[in-house]
């Protein structure tokens, strides 16, 4: 019999036919089926898998359940039950090595599993957390995994998974795995399947998933929607099937009558038409379609008997686990009686077998009915029944504190005890479950003097996994309530321990005001806090600087806690506080200083123990941008790169935000572009989940850097990406504000907008100009002095390159000094002093080199070319260029295109100006003869401004930014052969 595929699912089987063809390296590498309940997206995965078997392909299949959402990597956990075991036993190869890394995927988070079969490769076994000291108080909660412990590294854990899958597909003709109803999987199944999306498995590994569009969460729909945009994920919208397919094909032979109430009572859903025919009630259609569907799947339930009821009650319960040895401990029948009773409830199509004998229900939406229609009393047993077998059975806390959660009715020690067992086994991995389960112990601890230590700390806890899955409204607002109800004199350090991270996390929600005043509050108590709180206290305090606070206000407050880490001989802090000096110094330009404690800083942490510098992701980014405005970009990098193995183990997002951004700024400036765009995406994705404004504005920030130097010349995506940066940024004076103006300065001077880059600039700036960063200030006066030589002010022009210079010349850095030379060079070319402007240029790439900024040698070469003499025109054009093409820089490349020079192989004169009108020409004509705009306006009889919306118009279209590049081009285009 010749097997059919899903009725009236005929175009999306085409298009996955040929997303199979590509087996996931060719084409998509991600299949997004979306669409409402019953709508056919299971049966459509369905189909995807068989289809993708008789290819050769692996087929791995998971599915989410509603009730068990905080069971971590549940999603992922069932997929990989579908594995060989053969595969993954030691010393079969590659894969088994890849399992042990993984092995709080393969199995959960525990002990490595229970039951019948071996623990997964490398498990610690029956070395299970200790949770009976999480409920003690103790001010650490014991909730926070060792740093270095094995397994409890979540980012380590995605990297080896996609790394196990690239094996596994390497095992056959690829591999499929599929992923089913999305929208109920637990937070580390979504990061887990964030990370594949954004880091698919260099291997023929093809991923799918089916979800329920309404229910998905906004930071994964928005990673599946970016791929559907650069056509890495394949998205299938299913919508209501056709009357004739859902009629025809779904009840053949039914009378066109009743056949047209029930399609129209079930909106062209097919799981809703089928279970209107089995019901029989041609009235139905009355009924609203979701409303009647759970009244329709209760009348089935009508005529069980009651050991068949409480059997469907037990599966919906027991979810994946539903064995017969849990189904009779929960059905509680006679001997005998249940396997009887399954086959009646198969023969009905209420349930059905699964894998190794386990059992389920025809649909999860039958699932939840009945768990949600069954009698209050009765499903709280069976879900204390289900923990207590579990237990016996060896499975770990985090697999029975769904059972747990869902028995509670009241304090109970022992129950609370395994949800605090939960919480620490996945306060690492997992850290929204961990949130979770100290929400639900929060619920049901008393209230009283007795418990409320415990409860403190607790909330401490708590507020903590939240900021480490990037929840910092959340556990701010729960630290707030631990202050409030610490007395000022408790000696038991909550209260330190929760006003320096809510301060951390009101400064990393951009409130720097309410963080230090709640800093400086808490110093100022009597009695003062502890040494070794002040320390921490301190150098939260100097940590606002100088994102809103200048460096001078806080340098005293942060001399006086290193002094104090110093005395105390505690060498992590002195290291955070020497991080902190070392970044407000350079800001500053205090450029020996900052060399000075950077280099003691790094000597410091070299010292650490791995869990001291698991706490030094900040540190790390702090040292990696001081180092990139000491220009030591290998450095800065490196500092990166230390701090990014510690974030992506331990968090907190936020951090690890900023260390990508830290990195990327790195690559950006010794043009290595594309890794730098993959870097400022992640960066964005996190901040844009955190819903820090300012994170945010920093994030698009640099990512509108990159672009600007990545897209080719005209293309509008960056001066896009900077107009929401500054939108974002708003009317705050922060530092990374005013960086978010003067990018977008030079996003617009690049898009041939010089009056706006103008505009922006001087918004960053102030009138007093201490908007802008002491330290970089040359390179943003140079958009100043580009966009008055574009707008023909070149007395202003002279006057900002002046300023540039003298500021190049006190802070000593070769790529100040570089951008300051181009700066004075656009104003000689200007002047028609061209041969002393290309000389210009070729120190300020001489300058650039010495410190590796390639990305600005390249720019200064170009730039040079365009107004030197022939021979060394030549010679600068052909290493700018390389330069630019080796990192991908387009927009660079673009100009090197435009301003070729001739040569004596190709002496025929170039086309001209592409793209340009004639009266563009006519105007670019005379720019190159040296007139001013007011000059050209008099003689063509125009307006001046109308002469520089001629000229925006011209720079957009070349990708040029100043006269002098306009004229040499123009010259170089209309000479004679």
């Amino acid at each position: 019999m010749t097997r059919t595929g899903p009725v009236g699912r005929e175009a999306e089987l085409r298009l996955l036919d040929e997303v199979l063809a590509g087996r996931g390296t060719d084409g998509p590498r991600v299949v997004d089926l979306t669409g409402a309940a019953g709508i056919g997206k299971s049966r459509l995965l369905t189909e995807l898998c068989l289809r993708a078997r008789s290819r050769g392909m692996s087929v791995l299949r998971g599915r989410a359940t509603e009730y068990e959402r905080h069971t971590p990597y549940g999603l992922f956990t069932d997929a990989f039950a579908d594995l060989d075991p053969e595969l993954l036993r030691p010393g079969t190869g590659s894969a088994a090595d890849l399992a042990a890394a993984a092995a709080p995927v393969l199995r959960g988070i525990g002990d490595g599993g229970f039951g019948e079969g071996d623990p997964a490769p490398g498990d610690p076994g029956g070395d299970r957390a200790d949770g009976s000291d999480r409920a003690d108080g103790h001010r650490d909660g014991g909730h926070r995994a060792e740093p270095d412990a094995p397994y409890t590294d979540r980012f380590a854990v995605h990297r080896a998974t996609a790394r196990l899958l690239a094996a596994l597909s390497r095992t056959g003709s690829g591999l499929l795995i599929a992923l089913d109803d999305l929208h109920w999987a637990d937070p580390a199944s979504l990061e887990l399947l964030d990370h594949l999306v954004r880091h698919p498995p260099h291997a023929p590994v093809l991923t799918a998933v089916a979800r329920r569009d309404r229910q998905t969460s906004a930071s994964l729909t928005a990673a599946l929607t970016r791929g559907v945009d650069t056509g890495a994920v394949l998205r299938l919208g299913l919508g209501p099937l056709p009357e004739r397919d859902c009629v025809e094909r779904l009840a053949p032979g039914l009378r066109p009558e009743r056949a047209a109430r029930l399609y129209a009572a079930s909106g062209g859903n097919p799981l809703y038409f089928l279970t209107l025919l089995q019901a029989q009630e041609p009235g139905a259609g009355a009924r609203s379609p979701l409303g009647g569907l759970g009244s329709l799947l209760m009348d089935e339930l009508t005529p069980l008997t009651p050991a068949q009821r409480r059997t469907v009650e037990a599966v919906a319960v027991l979810g994946d686990h539903a064995t017969p040895a849990l189904l009779a401990e929960l059905a509680a029948g006679p001997a005998g009686e249940l396997d009887a009773t399954l086959r009646a409830l198969a023969l009905r199509d209420l349930a059905r077998p699964g894998p190794a004998g386990s059992w389920t229900l025809r649909h999860p939406v039958l699932r939840t009915v009945v768990h949600e229609n069954a009698d209050h009393r009765r499903r709280i047993r069976m879900h204390r029944t289900a923990a207590e077998a579990l237990a016996r059975a060896g499975a770990p806390a985090p697999v029975r504190a769904h059972h747990v959660e869902q028995a509670l009715t009241g304090w109970d020690p022992a129950g609370a005890a395994v949800l605090l067992e939960a919480a620490a086994l996945a306060s690492a991995t997992a850290p929204a479950s961990s949130a979770h389960w100290l929400a639900a112990v929060l619920r049901v601890l008393p209230d009283g003097p007795r418990y409320a230590g415990q409860r403190l700390a607790l909330m401490l806890d708590r507020a903590r996994a939240l900021s480490v899955c990037g929840e910092l409204r959340a556990g701010r607002d729960l630290l707030a309530e631990v202050i409030d109800a610490v007395p000022p004199d408790d000696e038991s350090g909550l209260r330190p321990a929760a006003v320096t991270l809510c301060a951390s996390l009101e400064r990393h929600l951009g409130r720097y005001g309410r963080a230090e005043a709640l800093l400086r509050r808490e110093l100022s108590r009597s009695p003062a806090p502890p040494p070794s709180d002040l320390l921490a206290l301190g150098i939260e305090l100097g940590s606002s600087a100088p994102h809103s606070t200048p460096y001078p206000a806080v340098r005293t407050d942060v001399l006086r806690t290193r002094e104090l880490a110093r005395r105390l001989g505690d060498a992590a802090a002195e290291a955070d506080a020497l991080a902190l000096m070392a970044l407000g110094e350079a800001y500053e330009g205090g450029l020996d200083a900052a060399a000075r404690y950077a280099d003691r800083a790094d000597a410091l942490l070299e010292t650490l123990t791995d869990r001291d510098l698991a706490l030094r992701g900040e540190s790390r980014a702090r040292l990696s941008a001081a180092s990139f405005y000491l220009e030591r970009y290998g450095e800065a990098q490196r500092h990166a790169d230390r701090g990014l193995a510690l974030a992506r183990r331990v968090g907190p997002p936020h951090i690890l935000s900023h260390l990508l951004q830290c990195k990327a700024n790195a690559l950006m400036s010794t043009c290595r572009l594309h890794p730098a765009l993959e870097l400022v995406e992640e960066a964005e994705t996190i901040a844009r989940g955190i819903g820090n404004p300012d994170l945010l504005a920093l994030a698009l920030t640099n990512k509108a850097q990159v672009l600007l130097a990545s897209l080719p010349p005209g293309d509008p995506e960056s001066l896009a990406v900077a107009e929401e940066a500054a939108a974002v940024a708003g009317p705050r004076t922060s530092w990374w504000a005013s960086l978010a103006w003067c990018v977008l300065g030079y996003a617009a001077l690049f898009a041939g907008k010089p009056e706006r880059a103008r505009t922006a600039v001087l918004r960053a700036a102030r009138p007093d100009l201490s908007g802008l960063q002491p330290s970089m200030r040359p390179l943003f006066l140079e958009a100043l002095v580009t966009a008055n030589v574009a707008g023909g002010d070149l007395e202003s022009a002279d006057g900002w390159a002046a300023l540039a210079t003298a500021d190049a010349q006190r802070l000593g850095l070769p790529t100040q000094r570089a951008s300051a030379l181009r700066s004075t060079a656009q104003v000689l070319a200007a002047r028609g002093r061209t041969a002393e402007a290309a000389e210009a240029y070729a120190d300020s790439a001489r300058e650039a080199a010495r410190s590796g900024a390639t990305l600005w040698e390249a720019q200064s070469l170009l730039l040079g070319a365009s107004v030197a003499a022939d021979g060394p025109a030549e010679a600068m054009w052909h290493r700018g260029r390389g330069l630019a093409e080796s990192g991908g820089a387009r927009l660079l490349t673009g100009l090197a295109d435009l301003i070729r020079p001739s040569t004596p192989a190709a002496p025929a004169p170039a086309p001209p100006l592409p793209g340009l009108t004639p009266r563009e020409r006519e105007i670019a004509a005379l720019v190159a003869e040296g007139l001013t705009t007011a000059s050209i306006a008099a003689r063509l009889h125009l307006s001046p401004r109308t002469v520089d919306t001629h000229l925006s118009h011209i720079y957009r279209k070349t990708g040029l930014t100043t006269r002098s590049a306009l004229a040499a081009l123009t010259a170089r285009t209309t000479q004679a052969p």
